[in-house]
């Protein structure tokens, strides 16, 4: 079980989530240990540079859609690192809110 797994079964159910991750990756956006509120995507329309919750090669993150091509989503960080790309079947959350 990873970080994001009780988190990801929440959002499943259509319940929104919140939670502190930690770690640098993100960093600019959302700085570690920062309260984040993550809601199921529903009938939402993910763009370019949304910040979801989402499986890529096995793991979890909480980082930023980089490029959209087709049903596609490039998935990567903000300090540069690309971590592949998924389907929207891999993408479990939207970011909507990052506490200041």
């Amino acid at each position: 079980m990873s970080w994001a797994t009780h988190y990801i079964e929440k959002l499943k159910n259509g319940e929104t989530v919140q939670f502190r991750p930690k770690g640098n990756s993100m960093k600019g956006k959302i700085e570690s240990g920062q309260l984040v509120t993550v809601e199921p995507i529903g009938k939402r329309s993910l763009e370019k540079g949304d910040i979801v919750l989402c499986k890529v090669n096995g793991t979890q993150y909480l980082h930023i859609i980089k490029a959209i091509q087709g049903e596609r989503f490039q998935i990567g960080n903000n300090i540069g690192r690309i971590n592949g790309w998924v389907t929207l079947n891999s993408i479990h959350g939207i970011c909507t809110s990052i506490a200041t």
